[in-house]
Protein backbone atom coordinates (compact mmCIF):
# COMPACT_ATOMS: atom_id res chain seq x y z
CA UNK A 1 0.00 0.00 0.00
CA UNK A 2 1.41 3.62 -0.84
CA UNK A 3 1.96 6.06 1.86
CA UNK A 4 -0.59 8.09 -0.55
CA UNK A 5 -3.72 5.14 -0.62
CA UNK A 6 -2.36 4.73 3.34
CA UNK A 7 -3.73 8.60 4.06
CA UNK A 8 -7.29 8.54 2.17
CA UNK A 9 -7.90 5.25 3.66
CA UNK A 10 -7.14 6.32 7.01
CA UNK A 11 -9.24 9.58 6.42
CA UNK A 12 -11.97 7.85 5.63
CA UNK A 13 -11.42 4.53 8.28
CA UNK A 14 -14.07 6.81 10.95
CA UNK A 15 -16.85 6.38 8.50
CA UNK A 16 -16.68 2.44 8.61
CA UNK A 17 -17.40 2.18 12.30
CA UNK A 18 -20.80 1.13 11.39
CA UNK A 19 -19.01 -2.44 11.39
CA UNK A 20 -19.22 -2.32 14.91
CA UNK A 21 -22.75 -3.57 14.89
CA UNK A 22 -21.36 -6.89 13.42
CA UNK A 23 -19.61 -8.50 16.19
CA UNK A 24 -22.21 -7.14 18.40
CA UNK A 25 -25.28 -8.74 16.66
CA UNK A 26 -22.91 -11.87 16.75
CA UNK A 27 -22.63 -12.07 20.54
CA UNK A 28 -26.24 -10.89 20.98
CA UNK A 29 -27.46 -14.01 18.98
CA UNK A 30 -25.00 -16.54 20.73
CA UNK A 31 -25.52 -15.59 24.13
CA UNK A 32 -28.75 -13.56 24.43
CA UNK A 33 -29.38 -11.69 28.04
CA UNK A 34 -27.39 -8.07 27.96
CA UNK A 35 -25.98 -8.71 25.03
CA UNK A 36 -28.93 -7.56 23.54
CA UNK A 37 -29.10 -3.97 24.49
CA UNK A 38 -25.57 -3.74 22.91
CA UNK A 39 -26.71 -2.79 19.75
CA UNK A 40 -28.82 -0.32 20.91
CA UNK A 41 -26.80 1.47 22.94
CA UNK A 42 -24.39 1.26 20.36
CA UNK A 43 -26.29 3.15 18.25
CA UNK A 44 -27.41 5.59 20.57
CA UNK A 45 -25.52 6.00 23.70
CA UNK A 46 -21.85 5.25 22.57
CA UNK A 47 -21.89 8.10 19.72
CA UNK A 48 -24.07 10.48 22.24
CA UNK A 49 -20.89 9.92 24.49
CA UNK A 50 -18.48 10.02 21.68
CA UNK A 51 -20.02 13.59 20.12
CA UNK A 52 -18.99 14.97 23.70
CA UNK A 53 -15.88 13.84 23.60
CA UNK A 54 -14.81 14.61 20.31
CA UNK A 55 -16.77 17.85 19.61
CA UNK A 56 -17.95 19.38 16.55
CA UNK A 57 -16.17 18.87 13.23
CA UNK A 58 -16.44 22.11 11.59
CA UNK A 59 -13.92 21.51 8.68
CA UNK A 60 -15.22 21.73 5.16
CA UNK A 61 -13.82 19.75 2.18
CA UNK A 62 -12.58 20.64 -1.05
CA UNK A 63 -16.09 19.83 -3.22
CA UNK A 64 -13.78 19.79 -6.35
CA UNK A 65 -12.15 16.77 -5.06
CA UNK A 66 -12.25 14.13 -7.27
CA UNK A 67 -14.55 11.00 -7.57
CA UNK A 68 -10.99 8.79 -7.41
CA UNK A 69 -9.93 9.97 -4.04
CA UNK A 70 -13.56 8.86 -2.44
CA UNK A 71 -13.11 5.35 -2.96
CA UNK A 72 -12.70 4.13 0.50
CA UNK A 73 -15.20 6.15 1.96
CA UNK A 74 -17.67 4.81 -0.84
CA UNK A 75 -16.42 1.16 -0.40
CA UNK A 76 -18.72 1.35 3.01
CA UNK A 77 -22.00 1.85 1.17
CA UNK A 78 -21.08 -0.48 -1.75
CA UNK A 79 -20.49 -3.65 0.60
CA UNK A 80 -23.00 -2.70 3.19
CA UNK A 81 -25.66 -4.45 1.01
CA UNK A 82 -24.55 -7.88 0.89
CA UNK A 83 -23.58 -7.49 5.23
CA UNK A 84 -27.53 -6.13 5.76
CA UNK A 85 -28.21 -9.23 3.75
CA UNK A 86 -26.29 -11.33 5.88
CA UNK A 87 -27.04 -10.11 9.25
CA UNK A 88 -30.23 -10.13 8.66
CA UNK A 89 -31.04 -13.74 7.07
CA UNK A 90 -27.77 -14.92 9.01
CA UNK A 91 -30.01 -14.20 12.04
CA UNK A 92 -33.59 -15.64 10.73
CA UNK A 93 -31.55 -18.99 10.16
CA UNK A 94 -29.31 -18.98 13.17
CA UNK A 95 -33.03 -18.68 15.48
CA UNK A 96 -34.30 -20.99 13.12
CA UNK A 97 -32.14 -23.67 14.16
CA UNK A 98 -31.53 -22.85 17.61
CA UNK A 99 -33.47 -22.88 20.60
CA UNK A 100 -31.30 -21.21 23.35
CA UNK A 101 -32.95 -17.80 23.04
CA UNK A 102 -35.96 -17.20 25.21
CA UNK A 103 -39.18 -15.41 22.35
CA UNK A 104 -38.81 -12.24 23.89
CA UNK A 105 -34.92 -12.55 23.38
CA UNK A 106 -35.57 -13.29 19.73
CA UNK A 107 -37.74 -10.43 19.52
CA UNK A 108 -35.02 -8.02 21.11
CA UNK A 109 -32.11 -9.41 18.71
CA UNK A 110 -34.32 -8.26 15.67
CA UNK A 111 -35.09 -5.02 17.22
CA UNK A 112 -31.34 -4.55 17.05
CA UNK A 113 -30.98 -5.80 13.72
CA UNK A 114 -33.79 -3.47 12.78
CA UNK A 115 -31.92 -0.40 14.45
CA UNK A 116 -28.57 -1.49 12.24
CA UNK A 117 -30.49 -1.65 9.22
CA UNK A 118 -32.11 1.78 10.30
CA UNK A 119 -29.46 4.05 11.55
CA UNK A 120 -27.39 2.31 8.97
CA UNK A 121 -29.16 0.65 6.42
CA UNK A 122 -31.20 3.54 5.28
CA UNK A 123 -28.94 6.44 5.23
CA UNK A 124 -26.44 4.26 3.18
CA UNK A 125 -29.71 3.73 0.65
CA UNK A 126 -29.95 7.34 0.85
CA UNK A 127 -26.69 8.02 -0.37
CA UNK A 128 -26.61 5.40 -2.84
CA UNK A 129 -30.05 6.76 -4.33
CA UNK A 130 -28.83 10.05 -4.86
CA UNK A 131 -25.68 8.73 -7.48
CA UNK A 132 -25.94 8.33 -11.04
CA UNK A 133 -24.47 4.71 -11.75
CA UNK A 134 -26.93 1.85 -11.53
CA UNK A 135 -25.47 -0.21 -9.45
CA UNK A 136 -25.37 2.21 -6.59
CA UNK A 137 -28.77 2.70 -7.47
CA UNK A 138 -29.72 -0.80 -7.32
CA UNK A 139 -28.25 -1.65 -4.21
CA UNK A 140 -30.21 1.21 -2.66
CA UNK A 141 -33.52 -0.26 -4.01
CA UNK A 142 -31.94 -3.57 -2.82
CA UNK A 143 -31.62 -1.77 0.73
CA UNK A 144 -34.69 -0.13 0.80
CA UNK A 145 -36.21 -3.67 -0.39
CA UNK A 146 -34.94 -5.30 2.51
CA UNK A 147 -36.36 -2.89 5.09
CA UNK A 148 -39.83 -3.16 3.00
CA UNK A 149 -39.55 0.48 2.44
CA UNK A 150 -38.86 0.85 -1.53
CA UNK A 151 -41.62 3.67 -2.10
CA UNK A 152 -39.38 6.01 -0.18
CA UNK A 153 -36.70 6.23 -3.29
CA UNK A 154 -39.69 7.66 -5.16
CA UNK A 155 -40.98 9.53 -2.35
CA UNK A 156 -37.28 11.16 -1.52
CA UNK A 157 -36.55 12.13 -4.77
CA UNK A 158 -39.38 13.31 -6.52
CA UNK A 159 -41.33 14.71 -3.27
CA UNK A 160 -39.41 15.79 0.06
CA UNK A 161 -36.63 17.48 -2.31
CA UNK A 162 -39.03 19.83 -4.38
CA UNK A 163 -41.61 20.54 -1.35
CA UNK A 164 -39.59 20.14 1.53
CA UNK A 165 -40.65 22.81 4.22
CA UNK A 166 -44.08 23.25 1.97
CA UNK A 167 -47.12 21.60 3.05
CA UNK A 168 -47.13 19.63 0.23
CA UNK A 169 -44.07 17.22 1.91
CA UNK A 170 -45.73 14.88 4.04
CA UNK A 171 -41.74 14.23 5.84
CA UNK A 172 -41.26 18.06 7.03
CA UNK A 173 -42.51 17.91 10.64
CA UNK A 174 -45.01 20.76 11.76
CA UNK A 175 -44.22 22.91 14.36
CA UNK A 176 -46.00 21.41 17.29
CA UNK A 177 -46.40 18.17 15.61
CA UNK A 178 -45.61 15.20 18.50
CA UNK A 179 -43.38 12.64 16.75
CA UNK A 180 -45.96 9.54 17.01
CA UNK A 181 -48.32 11.74 14.99
CA UNK A 182 -46.31 12.40 12.65
CA UNK A 183 -44.82 9.05 12.29
CA UNK A 184 -48.52 7.43 11.40
CA UNK A 185 -49.29 10.22 9.00
CA UNK A 186 -46.04 9.91 6.95
CA UNK A 187 -46.73 6.04 7.22
CA UNK A 188 -50.28 7.20 6.00
CA UNK A 189 -49.22 9.92 3.12
CA UNK A 190 -45.81 8.75 1.84
CA UNK A 191 -46.97 5.92 -0.68
CA UNK A 192 -49.62 7.18 -2.03
CA UNK A 193 -47.92 10.99 -2.74
CA UNK A 194 -44.69 8.75 -3.75
CA UNK A 195 -46.85 6.86 -6.62
CA UNK A 196 -48.70 10.43 -7.41
CA UNK A 197 -45.22 11.55 -8.19
CA UNK A 198 -44.25 8.57 -10.63
CA UNK A 199 -47.88 8.31 -12.18
CA UNK A 200 -47.17 12.09 -12.87
CA UNK A 201 -43.61 11.28 -14.50
CA UNK A 202 -45.07 8.54 -16.40
CA UNK A 203 -48.31 11.05 -17.73
CA UNK A 204 -45.78 13.45 -18.87
CA UNK A 205 -44.11 10.64 -20.90
CA UNK A 206 -47.82 9.67 -21.98
CA UNK A 207 -47.70 6.65 -20.21
CA UNK A 208 -50.08 5.22 -17.88
CA UNK A 209 -49.72 4.72 -14.56
CA UNK A 210 -49.73 0.97 -14.48
CA UNK A 211 -46.81 1.41 -17.98
CA UNK A 212 -43.79 -1.13 -16.73
CA UNK A 213 -41.74 1.36 -16.07
CA UNK A 214 -42.88 2.64 -12.97
CA UNK A 215 -40.53 1.76 -10.63
CA UNK A 216 -43.30 0.40 -8.28
CA UNK A 217 -43.13 -2.97 -10.35
CA UNK A 218 -39.62 -3.38 -8.78
CA UNK A 219 -40.11 -2.26 -5.75
CA UNK A 220 -43.19 -4.71 -5.30
CA UNK A 221 -40.82 -7.54 -6.88
CA UNK A 222 -37.91 -7.30 -4.23
CA UNK A 223 -39.83 -6.48 -1.15
CA UNK A 224 -41.88 -10.15 -2.47
CA UNK A 225 -38.34 -11.78 -2.79
CA UNK A 226 -37.40 -10.87 0.89
CA UNK A 227 -40.88 -11.79 2.27
CA UNK A 228 -40.83 -15.08 0.52
CA UNK A 229 -36.98 -15.91 1.23
CA UNK A 230 -37.61 -14.99 5.08
CA UNK A 231 -40.60 -17.37 5.02
CA UNK A 232 -38.40 -19.99 3.76
CA UNK A 233 -35.73 -19.74 6.05
CA UNK A 234 -37.97 -19.56 9.22
CA UNK A 235 -42.13 -20.10 8.04
CA UNK A 236 -44.59 -17.56 9.66
CA UNK A 237 -42.26 -17.06 12.27
CA UNK A 238 -39.31 -16.07 10.00
CA UNK A 239 -41.52 -13.94 8.07
CA UNK A 240 -43.07 -12.25 11.15
CA UNK A 241 -38.83 -11.77 12.81
CA UNK A 242 -38.47 -10.10 8.98
CA UNK A 243 -41.18 -7.75 9.32
CA UNK A 244 -40.39 -6.66 12.90
CA UNK A 245 -36.91 -6.02 11.82
CA UNK A 246 -38.35 -3.81 8.82
CA UNK A 247 -40.41 -2.02 11.31
CA UNK A 248 -37.81 -0.92 13.85
CA UNK A 249 -36.09 0.54 10.80
CA UNK A 250 -38.56 2.25 9.38
CA UNK A 251 -39.09 3.95 12.42
CA UNK A 252 -35.26 4.94 13.15
CA UNK A 253 -35.60 6.59 9.21
CA UNK A 254 -38.62 8.82 10.24
CA UNK A 255 -37.25 9.65 13.66
CA UNK A 256 -34.23 11.24 11.84
CA UNK A 257 -36.74 12.69 8.99
CA UNK A 258 -38.69 14.16 11.83
CA UNK A 259 -35.73 15.75 13.67
CA UNK A 260 -33.99 17.60 10.02
CA UNK A 261 -36.61 20.11 9.21
CA UNK A 262 -39.10 20.22 12.56
CA UNK A 263 -40.72 23.43 12.25
CA UNK A 264 -38.74 25.07 9.13
CA UNK A 265 -40.28 25.88 6.08
CA UNK A 266 -39.53 27.97 2.62
CA UNK A 267 -41.34 31.46 2.24
CA UNK A 268 -45.02 31.39 0.46
CA UNK A 269 -44.44 33.51 -2.74
CA UNK A 270 -48.23 32.75 -3.55
CA UNK A 271 -49.87 30.98 -6.15
CA UNK A 272 -48.64 27.75 -5.23
CA UNK A 273 -44.87 29.15 -5.40
CA UNK A 274 -42.17 28.57 -2.82
CA UNK A 275 -38.62 30.55 -2.91
CA UNK A 276 -35.82 27.65 -3.44
CA UNK A 277 -34.23 25.78 -0.85
CA UNK A 278 -31.40 27.32 1.09
CA UNK A 279 -29.34 25.91 3.71
CA UNK A 280 -31.08 27.32 6.92
CA UNK A 281 -34.46 25.10 5.51
CA UNK A 282 -32.23 22.26 7.64
CA UNK A 283 -31.10 21.71 10.43
CA UNK A 284 -27.26 21.15 10.71
CA UNK A 285 -25.13 19.64 12.96
CA UNK A 286 -21.36 19.43 12.90
CA UNK A 287 -21.27 16.86 15.61
CA UNK A 288 -17.88 14.68 14.86
CA UNK A 289 -18.85 11.10 15.78
CA UNK A 290 -22.29 11.01 15.05
CA UNK A 291 -21.63 12.18 11.56
CA UNK A 292 -18.91 9.32 11.39
CA UNK A 293 -21.70 6.64 11.78
CA UNK A 294 -24.27 8.27 9.97
CA UNK A 295 -21.99 9.10 7.03
CA UNK A 296 -22.33 13.23 7.15
CA UNK A 297 -26.29 12.95 7.20
CA UNK A 298 -26.36 15.73 9.94
CA UNK A 299 -24.78 18.31 7.42
CA UNK A 300 -28.43 18.46 5.59
CA UNK A 301 -28.29 21.55 5.22
CA UNK A 302 -25.81 21.01 2.55
CA UNK A 303 -27.19 18.37 1.64
CA UNK A 304 -30.25 19.83 0.43
CA UNK A 305 -28.60 22.78 -0.85
CA UNK A 306 -27.22 20.68 -3.09
CA UNK A 307 -27.87 17.01 -3.16
CA UNK A 308 -25.86 15.84 -5.86
CA UNK A 309 -22.75 15.84 -3.74
CA UNK A 310 -21.29 12.74 -2.05
CA UNK A 311 -21.59 12.59 1.36
CA UNK A 312 -17.60 13.18 1.97
CA UNK A 313 -17.72 16.43 0.29
CA UNK A 314 -20.86 17.64 2.23
CA UNK A 315 -20.32 21.30 4.05
CA UNK A 316 -21.13 22.43 7.09
CA UNK A 317 -22.42 25.84 8.26
CA UNK A 318 -22.39 28.78 10.32
CA UNK A 319 -25.32 29.83 12.89
CA UNK A 320 -25.50 32.70 10.56
CA UNK A 321 -26.00 30.44 7.37
CA UNK A 322 -28.13 27.26 8.64
CA UNK A 323 -29.65 26.80 12.37
CA UNK A 324 -27.64 24.77 14.47
CA UNK A 325 -28.75 21.58 16.29
CA UNK A 326 -27.25 21.36 19.80
CA UNK A 327 -26.91 17.89 19.71
CA UNK A 328 -26.60 14.78 17.22
CA UNK A 329 -29.46 12.86 16.03
CA UNK A 330 -28.39 9.88 18.04
CA UNK A 331 -29.49 11.90 21.50
CA UNK A 332 -32.28 13.95 19.93
CA UNK A 333 -34.11 10.81 18.67
CA UNK A 334 -34.21 9.78 21.85
CA UNK A 335 -35.36 13.10 22.89
CA UNK A 336 -38.50 13.00 20.33
CA UNK A 337 -39.80 10.22 21.65
CA UNK A 338 -40.90 12.38 24.56
CA UNK A 339 -43.20 15.22 23.19
CA UNK A 340 -43.45 17.50 25.37
CA UNK A 341 -39.84 17.45 26.27
CA UNK A 342 -38.91 17.77 22.64
CA UNK A 343 -41.49 20.92 21.80
CA UNK A 344 -39.83 22.55 25.01
CA UNK A 345 -36.58 22.09 24.02
CA UNK A 346 -37.05 22.49 20.23
CA UNK A 347 -39.69 25.29 19.84
CA UNK A 348 -37.95 27.98 20.89
CA UNK A 349 -35.31 27.52 18.34
CA UNK A 350 -37.51 26.85 15.91
CA UNK A 351 -38.84 30.81 16.84
CA UNK A 352 -34.93 31.88 17.32
CA UNK A 353 -35.16 30.53 13.35
CA UNK A 354 -37.70 32.71 12.26
CA UNK A 355 -36.50 36.19 13.98
CA UNK A 356 -32.81 35.44 12.21
CA UNK A 357 -34.55 34.03 9.19
CA UNK A 358 -37.12 35.88 8.74
CA UNK A 359 -37.29 39.28 10.79
CA UNK A 360 -39.95 40.58 8.30
CA UNK A 361 -42.81 38.17 9.04
CA UNK A 362 -44.98 38.76 11.59
CA UNK A 363 -47.42 36.75 11.43
CA UNK A 364 -46.72 33.19 11.01
CA UNK A 365 -50.80 32.02 11.11
CA UNK A 366 -51.01 30.95 7.45
CA UNK A 367 -47.51 28.36 8.10
CA UNK A 368 -48.98 27.16 11.23
CA UNK A 369 -52.12 26.45 9.75
CA UNK A 370 -50.97 23.17 8.62
CA UNK A 371 -49.25 22.36 12.20
CA UNK A 372 -50.59 20.21 14.78
CA UNK A 373 -52.37 22.45 17.49
CA UNK A 374 -50.02 22.68 20.74
CA UNK A 375 -52.00 21.61 23.44
CA UNK A 376 -52.31 23.80 26.56
CA UNK A 377 -49.71 25.05 28.40
CA UNK A 378 -47.01 23.92 25.40
CA UNK A 379 -43.83 25.78 24.92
Amino acid sequence: MTPETFRKLSAALPFWVSLGFLPLITAAAHWGGWWLLAMPVYGWGVFTLMDFLTGLNEDNADVETPLSDLFWYRAITLIWFPVQFVVIFGALWWVSVTDHLHWFEVLALFFGVGVMSGVIGIVYSHELLHQRTRLERWLGDLLLASVLYSHFRSEHLLVHHSWVGTPRDPVTARLGEGFQAYFWRVLRDCPPSAWRAEAAMLARRGLPAWHGRNPFWRYAALQGGFLALAFWIGGWAGLGLFVWQAFIAIWQLELTNYIEHYGLTRRHLGDGRYEPVRPHHSWNAAHRASNWLMINLQRHSDHHYKPERRFPLLQTYTEDEAPQLPYGYPALTTLAMIPPLWRRFMNPRVRAWRRRFYPDIEDWSDYDAHATPLPRGAA
